[in-house]
């Protein structure tokens, strides 16, 4: 049985990516700060918050018990806010790269031991035409920056490593910012099956779903 090891998996893609693959035979470990909304779609659940080391490294080495060698890691992570730059406070801009930059960082580091040898990565970032807007510089900067980090992990460990650039998602991520969500937004679900579909076809580098 294939294993996956699922950080941030309870935003509305990370629960997605959990039911795609556990319907599809994974076995899936899911790493959440929220693990009690995890808990009916697998039960291997860790709770961690992917910015804290600490906590990042625990989390590795109880899922290590649960299933490694993983031959999937997924970065589902994330954050946003729509604050001006004349606005935002350091405490602001930090909470978004965190959560996007910094997390997928500290989760690939710790997670790069308990991989398998031929294992592949994913790591879920956004289309940037949809980010370079007023009040999100943070968060475009954020996502530039896991696109820089993910290459350079590639070339680092020879892993093959995607970078999903999906278009507007129907998830909770809207009510945060002062924009209408498009009627073409894919659900969750459909982006994960999407996703899936990707790395049966063996997809690497970065790939726009819209």
């Amino acid at each position: 049985m294939p294993s996956t090891l699922l950080w941030g998996a309870a935003g509305g893609i990370g629960k997605a990516l959990t039911q795609q693959l556990t319907a599809s035979g994974h076995m899936v470990v899911a790493v959440s700060r929220h693990p009690a909304e995890m808990k009916a779609l697998t039960p291997h659940v860790i709770a961690a918050d992917v910015t804290q080391p600490a906590q990042v490294s625990a989390a590795a080495r109880m899922a290590a018990g649960m299933g490694a060698p993983f031959d999937l890691f997924i970065y589902a992570a994330g954050d946003i806010a729509s604050l001006k730059t004349a606005e935002m406070t350091p405490a602001d801009w930090n909470r978004i790269l965190s959560a996007n930059l910094t997390g997928a960082f500290l989760t690939a580091q710790a997670s790069l031991p308990h991989l398998k040898a031929d294992a592949r990565l994913v790591f879920i970032g956004a289309v940037h035409e949809r980010l370079r807007l007023p009040g999100l510089s943070a968060y475009a900067a954020a996502k530039a920056g896991l696109e820089a980090f993910a290459e350079v992990l590639r070339k680092e460990t020879r892993l093959p490593v995607l970078v999903v650039r999906p278009g507007a998602v129907d998830t909770p991520f809207w009510k945060k910012v002062p924009f209408s969500m498009p009627k073409n937004a894919l659900s969750p679900q459909t982006l994960a099956e999407k996703i899936l579909t990707a790395l049966e076809e063996d997809k690497t580098g970065m790939l726009d779903i819209g």
